[in-house]
């Protein structure tokens, strides 16, 4: 009884038909539910044929069930032929029909296909029996539905190489075939959606269109999806509708549903997002209730008050939710709250291409707004931020235009900020390059806005190792940024910061105090003593001191800027926190080593309460403790624990993160330090091959890396360890030329190695290399000159040329003089060895009288126990001897 839809062309057996079988065998009662264009009528359609052709059924009644009258007069039909009912009382018919399928022992299915509403079954639901069967198809997927005896049965999207090969099946049989690599793109552009993708094999077959060309249409946001399907009259396989009045169908039945006219407006906003994942909280959000509020379409039912129409509540929203998803036009999954909503790209389509032109713009801006609402002041939850930046994405190209009126939105600035603070480097820098274009585009090269993301690109070039091309790109920025925002704009302000800071980067520590130093008087001027900027700006002029050398002047600045700030931030600011790492750092590099890692372990307490256990800055002070609790001596505790926070590294930030990456190269240190050199080497190989595919091989980090890898390898190694240590040189050259201080570190590291290995003459070529660059760019007094001057004097003694030596040496004891004071040790250790070798060149009269002040010296600040002291009174005791 009733007509069994015919099968469709290419029809594929896929893995619900299974699932079909096995709830009908167990409940009797299966309900096949998705969304329209799913194909359940096409897998409902092949059950009844198979247990017809194989007459496991004596009796296979299909009805249409689009409403309650269709049901009852399919029943009343089957009723008259079947019990001989009256056909002119329907209603005692189809009652009489359903009497009969529970007293016969003739053996029945009944399909009940598209069932619109689930009240349409009240009282005559059929009941399955030993030999009887139900099926029923739906779009819905309210709990009226399911039970203990009716098995639920989802039916989804085509497989990949289900929907690939339907495409290929049906240019086969029109004699047409097409590249596999075109066919899978069609059928993930369509989404594998059976009913989208037998539309358009139809309508290409129809236009003679290949795959490709097919494509090329559907991106084009101009073309609607009605004008990529045949017209009604040219649907395949006996379909009724196309996609999107199947959807809209869909649509006006989930907003019937309470809370009333929901529904609609609340897939608009769901159709400009992410269709792989949409939070919860960003369609309960404020700006999302306001949006609902005010396109809500109540009708004629009496729920708005005084001509207003109801707000929306946020319970509503998440009931409007449901309603979506009991008519299958979403999947909310409340337990996975970061997605809780999903939407099949075509309905979104669909739905965007529905809406007037005012109204998708009305749409957009309150998705932004809803978006921006929802993102988290404190990015604790990494998956929920990802997710954010996904809708984002989604959201502009959607919408691009509307994000730029009339100027950039906040929501697309905040995301650029999420990929910097979640150490996303290369994605940050491409972010801002985009965004960058765009705002040049929309607003013009002055905007305030599309300066400001220049700023911002800059920074990223920086973060990512390019501190050159930063440089380069903020002397630009300054330039314009004075011409169009004047000298004293906080935006100029923050470009000079910048540029000052980076002259540290580039490796002139001292340079970047001093420009600070001056900077930090406009800003007082400008600014006052408490904005933010200057407190910032404080905060990078203590780092830098610290980095120039003054370890001591760095503790106290960052004090005295932390007393200073607590009461104009507040003690959970982020430049708080960060102004505090800073002081625990240099308290560790003034040789306060316990007072670094308590302050560190106080921290990472904090950062835990305020950002959670996550969040990056909670795991680079846990790192931080780690490595200090090292230095104070507890090796293996190191090692333990640095090995603890990059299991969590790993975890929440995944391989590739910088923090991680970094990490992993502390971890190889102190695995070396606590004696396991080989361990060492092998975990720093393991550090480069996982950095360099991320960073690229002339980042400083892989610089830093490869140092360390050679430093530990020289303990087994020390040949390989010098070539190592050459091409590194080498390439620091190349990348951050002879004047950075770390090309001058690694060099006198090289010069050193080279005279242990017994190269005396390459170690003398090399540190007086070392020490014009050091004299260049740090000057005679800095400590680094010094230490270089006085290794050159010793290689140059060991090489047997005494007399540059002493020479060597001479101005290096009068610069410590000038520098430390002639009673501070390292003077008093260059005294001696100059002495030794004055005395033994043959300058007796002048050698003995400045040794005899020497020991002098020594016993009066060293004490005559002193092993220096002992040591120049045995050289003077020798040398009066041989005389």
């Amino acid at each position: 009884m009733g007509a069994i839809p015919g099968q469709a062309e290419c029809f594929q057996h896929r893995g619900a038909l299974t699932a079909l079988d096995s709830a009908i065998f167990v409940g009797g009662t299966a309900v096949l539910t998705g969304a329209a264009g799913t194909g359940k009528t096409q897998l409902a359609a092949h059950y009844a044929r198979t247990v017809q052709q194989a007459r496991m059924v004596d009796l296979l009644v299909w009805v249409t069930a689009s409403s309650r009258e269709a049901i009852v007069t399919g029943y009343a039909q089957t009723g008259t032929d079947v019990t001989g009912a009256d056909p002119g009382d329907p209603a005692q018919a189809a009652t009489r029909f359903l009497t009969w399928t529970q007293t016969t022992d003739r053996r029945w299915l009944i399909v009940l296909d598209d069932l619109a509403d689930p009240a349409d079954l009240q009282g005559i639901w059929p009941v399955a029996q030993p030999g009887g069967l139900v099926l029923i198809t739906t779009r819905r997927r309210d709990a009226a539905l399911f039970g203990q005896k009716r098995r639920r049965v989802d039916v989804g999207l085509f497989t990949p190489a289900e929907a690939t090969g339907y495409l290929a099946a049906k240019l086969a049989a029109q004699d047409r075939s097409d590249h596999p690599d075109q066919i899978a793109g069609l059928a993930a552009d369509l989404g594998h959606l059976p009913l989208a993708l037998s539309q358009a094999a139809a309508f290409l077959l129809d236009l003679h269109l290949d795959c490709a060309g097919y494509r090329t249409r559907l991106a084009d946001r101009r073309r609607a999806l009605a004008d990529l399907a045949p017209e009604n009259s040219g649907l395949p396989d006996d379909q009724r509708a196309t996609m999107a009045a199947s959807w809209s169908l869909s649509t006006e039945h989930a907003d019937r549903l309470r809370p009333r006219g929901l529904a609609r407006p609340l897939l608009q906003l769901a159709s400009m997002l992410d269709p792989n994942g949409i939070p919860a909280t960003v369609l309960t959000s404020p700006p999302a209730l306001a949006y609902l509020t005010e396109h809500r379409t109540l009708g004629e039912s009496a729920d708005a008050l005084d001509g207003h129409k109801l707000a929306a509540s946020a319970e509503d929203a998440a009931d409007a939710l449901r309603c979506l998803h009991r008519l299958s036009l979403v999947d909310h999954t409340p337990n996975t709250p970061h997605q809780a909503l999903r939407v099949h790209n075509l309905i979104q389509r669909a739905t965007r291409e529905a809406l007037p032109r005012d109204q998708h713009d009305a749409v957009a801006r309150s998705c932004a707004a809803a978006l921006y609402s929802a993102w988290p002041q404190i990015e604790r939850d990494t998956s929920l931020t990802h997710t954010l930046r996904a809708n984002v994405d989604a959201l502009t190209g959607h919408a691009p235009r509307v994000l730029w009126q009339p100027e950039g939105h906040p929501v697309l600035f905040r995301t650029g900020d999420s990929l910097s603070a979640s150490g996303l480097v290369d994605a940050t820098r491409a972010y801002w390059e985009g965004l960058l274009s765009s705002s040049r585009h929309h607003l013009g090269p002055d905007h305030p806005h599309t300066l400001g993301i220049r700023q911002l690109l800059a920074n990223a070039q920086a973060d990512s190792g390019d501190v050159g091309g930063a440089i380069s790109a903020a002397v630009e920025l300054l330039d314009d940024k004075v011409r169009v925002l004047g000298p004293d704009h906080s935006g100029t302000l923050t470009t000079r910061m910048a540029l000052a800071a980076w002259r540290g980067e580039s490796g002139d520590a001292a340079g970047a105090v001093t420009a600070l130093g001056e900077l930090l008087e406009v800003f007082l001027r400008v600014l006052g003593p408490d904005h933010r900027s200057t407190l910032a700006v404080r905060v990078v002029l203590a780092r830098w001191r610290g980095e120039s050398g003054d370890a001591d002047g760095a503790v106290s600045a960052f004090a005295e800027v932390l007393a200073d700030s607590l009461p104009v931030l507040g003690a959970d600011h982020p430049d708080i926190l960060t102004a505090r790492q800073h002081l625990a750092r240099w308290q560790g590099e003034s040789g306060n080593e316990d007072e670094a890692v308590s302050l560190f372990a106080d921290l990472a307490e904090d950062l835990q309460q305020v950002l959670g256990p996550d969040h990056p800055s909670t795991l680079s002070a846990r790192a931080n403790l780690a490595h200090w609790r090292g230095k104070a001596g507890d090796l293996d505790g190191a090692v333990t624990a640095h090995a603890d926070v990059l299991e969590d590294f790993l975890r929440v930030l995944g391989p590739d993160h910088p923090g991680t990456l970094d990490t992993r190269a502390n971890l190889a240190h102190w695995r070396g330090e606590v004696g396991d050199v080989d361990g060492a080497v092998t975990a720093y190989t393991e550090v480069l091959d996982h950095s360099l595919p991320v960073l690229g091989p002339d980042h400083p980090h892989i610089l830093v890396y490869r140092g360390m890898q050679a430093y530990w390898q020289r303990e087994s190694d020390l040949e390989g360890a010098l070539t190592a240590l050459t091409a590194l040189v080498e390439d620091m050259l190349r990348v951050l030329g002879p004047d950075h201080l770390s090309t001058l570190a690694t060099r006198s590291a090289l010069g050193r190695w080279q005279g242990e290995s017994g190269d005396v003459d390459g170690a003398v070529t090399t540190y007086s290399v070392v020490v014009e660059g050091f004299l260049r760019v740090v000057g005679p007094d800095d400590l680094s000159t010094l230490e270089a001057r006085a290794a050159l004097g010793r290689y140059q003694l060991e090489s047997g040329d005494a007399g540059e030596a002493v020479i060597t040496l001479t101005e290096n004891v009068d610069a410590l003089l000038r520098v430390l004071g002639p009673d501070d040790v390292t003077t008093l250790e260059a005294r001696t060895a100059l002495g030794r070798w004055q005395l033994e060149l043959g300058d007796a009269d002048e050698a003995v009288i400045a040794f005899t002040e020497l020991v002098d010296d020594l016993l009066r600040v060293l004490g005559p126990a002193h092993p220096l002291t002992l040591d120049a009174q045995m050289i003077l005791a020798q040398w009066r001897a041989s005389e």
